[in-house]
C-alpha cells in the first residue's frame, strides 16, 4: 500500500526500557559476581559473563551519554540469560531475561502512522487499520498529532523531528480535511 503521508511518533517508552536494561544488566552481574565469590564451584561461565555484560553495559553508557546515539541491551540480557540458566538458583529469570531481550527492538521502535486514501494505519506490534468514517478529525499542529475518534476516543502524541515546517503540516490538515469531508459522500 502506498501511503500519501506517514507521521512519525515519538516513543516515551525508550528512557525506561533504557533504565530497565542497564538495571537487569547490573543486577545480573552482582549476583554472578557474589555466585563466583561464594559459591562452592568456581565456574568460568560467571567470570566470562560478567566481563562481557559489564563490557556492553559500558559501551552502552559511552553510545547514550556521549555519541548520544539509540542503545539496545539485548545482547547484554541473552548473555545474562545464558549465565542466569547456570546459576544454581533463579534459573527461570533466563526465560524472563530472553523475552526481554527479543522484545526490546519492537519496545523502542517509533509507531508510524500511514494516512492513505481510503485507510489509516498504525504500524504497532499488531497493525490497527482504520477507515477515514472512523475519525471526525485528523490534525497536526505545532509537532503534535491529534486523532479524534468518533467514539469520543482522543489519541494526542508528540511526532518525530523531521524539521517539518508549517507549510507542510497545513498540506497535510488540508488534504485530511477534505479526505474527512468525503467520507459522508461514499
Amino acid at each position: 500500500m502506498i501511503y500519501n503521508y506517514v507521521v512519525t511518533i515519538k516513543n516515551a517508552q525508550t528512557r525506561f526500557i533504557d533504565a530497565l536494561g542497564f538495571l537487569l544488566s547490573v543486577v545480573s552481574v552482582l549476583f554472578f559476581v557474589r555466585e563466583m565469590l561464594n559459591g562452592q564451584d568456581i565456574s568460568f561461565a560467571y567470570l566470562l559473563g560478567s566481563l562481557f555484560i559489564a563490557g556492553l553495559v559500558a559501551y552502552n553508557l559511552v553510545q547514550s551519554f556521549r555519541f548520544q546515539r539509540k542503545v539496545y541491551y539485548s545482547r547484554a540480557l541473552l548473555i545474562a540469560a545464558l549465565v542466569w540458566m547456570k546459576m544454581p538458583f533463579y534459573q527461570w529469570l533466563a526465560l524472563v531475561f530472553i523475552v526481554l531481550a527479543l522484545l526490546e527492538y519492537q519496545a523502542k521502535y517509533s509507531i508510524e502512522i500511514g494516512f492513505s486514501d481510503h485507510e489509516i494505519v498504525m504500524n504497532t506490534l499488531i497493525k490497527k487499520r482504520y477507515t477515514w468514517a472512523d475519525f471526525n478529525y485528523v490534525i497536526l499542529k505545532d509537532g503534535i498529532l491529534t486523532l479524534d475518534f468518533t467514539n469520543n476516543r482522543v489519541v494526542q502524541r508528540e511526532v518525530e523531528d523531521d524539521e517539518d515546517d508549517d507549510a507542510e503540516e497545513d498540506e497535510f490538515n488540508q488534504w485530511c480535511e477534505e479526505k474527512l469531508r468525503r467520507r459522508h459522500l461514499i
